[in-house]
């Protein structure tokens, strides 16, 4: 695999043509001496259970994995914290409105977007919703299903991360 960041020729802070790669995680301008980390991107999944114990899924209406199976989520902005970010892309998503949520744990993951491999670190949340009626897909979801926990294919889901949280949670 290519270093995560071949794709960056120039320095952002002089322009340098000299940024070379640093270390398995940075490039550094040997010009200015900046050096640039390349950090995972924080992102969000939300684990959404209605009072017949099934879960909430979505299906993908981007790539990657386009019309795959999914949970509601995506990326953190800047200035969110991850339950923000979690309550704002189930909103995004679904129109449902999260009225709590528990972060349960984590998970690195590669992420294809515009030609890249980005880092991701994936945090999962039990969101809580009072009222799941005003579901509907929007956004990146091209459509929602509830399934039952019992019923759930984890190969379904097309992201890698998803799956291997699955696969946690349900085996809880």
């Amino acid at each position: 695999m290519n270093h995560p960041l071949d794709k960056f020729k120039y320095c952002p802070v002089c322009g340098s043509s000299r940024f070379d790669i640093h270390n398995e995680k940075s490039k550094i301008c040997a010009d200015c001496g900046f050096t640039y980390y390349a950090n995972p991107s924080s992102a969000t999944v939300a684990l959404i259970v209605n009072e017949k114990n099934e879960l909430l899924t979505v299906r993908r209406g981007k790539e990657p994995a386009k019309g795959t199976r999914d949970l509601p989520g995506g990326f953190v902005d800047m200035d969110e914290t991850g339950e923000q970010g979690v309550a704002r892309e189930v909103l995004e998503e679904t129109g449902l409105i999260v009225n709590r949520s528990e972060f349960l744990f984590s998970y690195p993951n590669l992420y294809k977007y515009s030609g890249m491999i980005i880092h991701t670190l994936d945090m999962f949340f039990r969101c809580y919703v009072d009222d799941m009626s005003a579901v509907h897909a929007m956004d990146d979801a091209a459509g929602y299903e509830w399934i039952p926990l019992d019923a759930i294919v984890v190969d379904e889901f097309g992201l890698d991360s998803i799956r291997t949280g699955l696969h946690r949670w349900l085996n809880r």
